[in-house]
């Protein structure tokens, strides 16, 4: 009985070890899953530079502040009201309103000057008035003392020529007196009409400087000035303007109006990638918002120098996108998927490069073989964010994993023999 019982204990444990065996040579996985494979195929390969953008149409219209702070002695203006993104509107809609407190402010010190130069230009007029009013008294007297004096002039030919000689000299003297004046008179209308010109030009000084406040106050309310969608401008940390944002008259833009029609797809490149990109080639653009659409379009613009952009010490380069076509949907500031083709190879064998696998320094794939798989070095060529060129190693219709199975840092790499590599470097030229 004991021998029995211990004999079915045997069977029952090797039945679990043939059990586990048989698990892991038909469903050969690892921790996470099954094992997934591919097939090794031969087509048409694109190199592709993978990068984010943003949409931006190629022209549009600004809407702007005021035209004249600067002449107004205002630097910045803050966005008061703004009209939300995205709005369609028509010319002369309302689009936005600045804070209009040092304006005003401005504008009631001004209206103090103002009255200030009224009362003074009338005061310079009233005293101008009374002073050649006295100045012409002084001739009327003058003249009316000269007739008095060629009176007595005449009535003394008959006196003693002492006398006739004081008459003569008085008059003289009256004459001379007469055209000083007269002299005087003309300065003093000189003087006059100076200061009143002084007067005039300080208070339409004053006046001008008013006008201008209250035109440039008028333009506080900004308008659309034509139709389309209002999409607000960017600051110069990237950021979009809102209510708080501030203007000024180097930047006096508040929102601008896109044409639709023309679209670019702005985007930044790495270092590394920029070498393959250059203007005329072609791009397959997606959207974020409709994963569904996707529109042709082809390099326009590749900057020469790079840039540093956000908190990565990276470089990037700027690169410009023109829309072949575009669709209804699409609107500026929309986030972007650029596939820019920067090569074709035709007749080619093409691996999955989650195939791929790396163990110092040494390319491999797990090849399929039979039932089992097996540990192989590969030879690739150009890569894109998918798939690569395999140069050795593999033929076409060869199935290889997509995950590691159980047991793979027990085997070995198969390497590529020598004359292999220089075969593939022929074949690579």
């Amino acid at each position: 009985m004991k021998f029995l019982r211990a004999y079915r204990y045997w069977l029952l444990g090797a039945g679990l070890l043939v059990s586990l065996a048989l698990y892991q040579f038909v469903f050969k996985s690892d921790a996470s899953g099954i094992e997934l494979e591919a097939e090794v195929r031969r087509g048409t390969f694109e190199s592709v530079v993978f990068s984010a953008g943003e949409l931006m149409a190629k022209n549009s219209e600004n809407i702007n502040g005021p035209d004249g702070l600067r002449q107004i002695g205002i630097w910045q203006v803050k966005i008061q009201d703004l009209i939300p993104e995205g709005t369609v509107v028509e010319e002369g809609d309302y689009v936005a309103a600045l804070d209009q407190s040092e304006i005003s402010g401005k504008i009631k010190d001004t209206g103090a000057e103002l009255e200030k130069a009224e009362s003074q230009f009338l005061q310079v007029k009233l005293d101008t008035t009374l002073n050649m009013r006295t100045a012409r008294d002084e001739l009327l007297n003058l003249e009316f003392q000269l007739q008095q004096k060629e009176i007595t002039l005449e009535q003394s030919r008959f006196e003693p020529p002492a006398i006739i000689r004081q008459a003569e000299l008085d008059l003289q003297k009256g004459k001379r007196d007469l055209k000083q004046a007269i002299e005087n008179y003309q300065v003093k209308q000189q003087q006059a009409a100076a200061k009143m010109a002084e007067a005039n030009a300080t208070l339409q000084q004053v006046k001008n400087k008013m006008h201008q406040l209250q035109k440039v106050g008028n333009t506080f309310t900004i308008t659309a000035p034509k139709a389309g969608m209002v999409i607000y401008m960017r600051e110069w940390g990237g950021s979009k303007k809102k209510v708080g944002s501030t203007i000024s008259p180097w930047d006096p833009a508040v929102a601008t109006l896109p044409d639709l029609r023309e679209m670019l797809s702005k985007t930044y490149v790495n270092e590394v990638d920029i070498r393959k990109v250059q203007s005329g080639q072609v791009v397959r653009i997606g959207l974020d918002a409709f994963p569904d659409l996707q529109l042709q379009g082809k390099v326009t613009q590749v900057a020469n120098v790079g840039e540093q952009r956000g908190n990565t010490d990276a470089k990037v380069f700027e690169v410009v996108i023109e829309l072949l076509e575009t669709d209804s949907t699409v609107r500026p500031g929309m986030t972007t998927g650029n596939r820019i083709v920067t090569s074709t190879l035709a007749d080619t064998l093409i691996v999955p490069l989650e195939a791929v696998f790396v163990e110092e320094g040494v390319q491999y794939v797990f090849l399929k073989t039979g039932i089992s798989n097996e540990k192989v070095q590969v030879k690739l060529g150009e890569s894109n964010e998918n798939e690569a060129v395999a140069i050795a190693g593999l033929r076409e219709g060869d199935k290889v994993l997509l995950n590691k199975p159980v047991g793979a840092e027990d085997k070995k790499i198969r390497l590529l023999e020598p004359k292999t590599n220089e075969q593939a470097r022929k074949t690579a030229q």
